[in-house]
């Protein structure tokens, strides 16, 4: 569709939702665990591509185990979609570094705060050296490549203990940045720090992930849901944000419907129209915390 505004930011396609940890912040996954198939994500990719300025390899799983994401990357280069990855970047061998640096990617986001999460005792260097050296390429091979460090809960007092403040120490010694004072995620609203060029690290507090076991916090509320963003989960189930992790809103199966019949299903629609109005339909939503941070202050 040249010359016409995409109708999503982003679409986030679980191409796994196999993880290689555990975060506490990350709850388990109680679907099947699954590896997308290739040919179901070509399919999805045809009928994103029109839609969105770029695809999100993320929903729940880690992409870096899937085997055949090059041929994925390819896919997505050939049909001129750009990627946006998030990975806890523990898988991050050398091979998969440099796929990483295809033209294809847009953005990169290492999720840094799960490694002390995971290994409480272990030293984080050899881990943290991996993804400074693909930094540092990246900032010399891939200018236009974003790039963010995300390290959650530093000088918060309602989030977990954890050593973050060390790594952040060690991002500061490597790039030669000075941090001035404390983060504080809690009250700082612009949550993203410019290291160096289009290297970032991106700070922000934890969330209670949406269930429809806990208790509803409320019916009024609005989300970006279904505007800006959807997602697919590995097996092919629409859903309308990145937070339905167990697919509670299923709007479809992109194997059995055209993703715009999905979209304009009258289940979508509704929820679409709660949004604007400012009505949370779906029990699943009624209990999302997260709805709390689109809310004005």
């Amino acid at each position: 569709m040249p010359g016409f505004a995409k109708r999503f930011t982003k679409v986030n396609i679980e191409i796994s939702n196999i993880c290689n940890l555990q975060c506490s912040f990350c709850p388990e996954v109680i679907r099947t665990k699954k590896l997308m198939s290739l040919e179901l994500f070509k399919r999805i990719i045809a009928e994103v591509a029109p839609l969105t300025e770029q695809v999100c390899f993320h929903l729940m799983g880690e992409p870096l185990v899937h085997p055949q994401l090059t041929e994925f990357v390819n896919v997505c280069h050939e049909q001129q979609v750009k990627i946006f990855l998030v990975s806890n970047g523990v898988l991050l061998k050398e091979n998969l570094a440099e796929l990483l640096l295809h033209p294809a990617f847009r953005q990169v986001n290492f999720s840094l705060h799960s490694f002390f999460d995971n290994y409480p005792d272990r030293d984080p260097d050899i881990y943290l050296e991996k993804i400074f050296k693909f930094s540092e390429k990246a900032l010399s091979t891939r200018p236009d490549l974003y790039i963010n460090y995300r390290l959650w809960n530093l000088n918060d007092p309602r989030g977990s203990s954890t050593n973050n403040n060390n790594m952040l120490q060690k991002i500061s010694e490597r790039f030669q940045i000075k941090f001035e004072g404390a983060i504080d995620v809690s009250r700082n609203r612009n949550k993203s720090i410019n290291i160096k060029n289009r290297l970032y690290l991106h700070y922000d507090t934890e969330f209670i992930w949406p269930s429809t076991e806990l208790p509803i916090l409320g019916t009024v509320g609005s989300c970006y849901g279904l505007s800006s963003h959807i997602g697919l989960l590995v097996d092919g189930t629409v859903v309308p944000c990145c937070l339905d992790k167990e697919g509670n809103i299923p709007l479809g199966q992109i194997q059995e419907q055209s993703l715009l019949d999905i979209l304009a299903s009258e289940r979508a629609q509704n929820i679409l129209k709660g949004f604007k109005q400012k009505k949370l339909i779906e029990n699943l939503c009624q209990r999302c915390q997260y709805i709390e941070r689109f809310q004005s202050h």
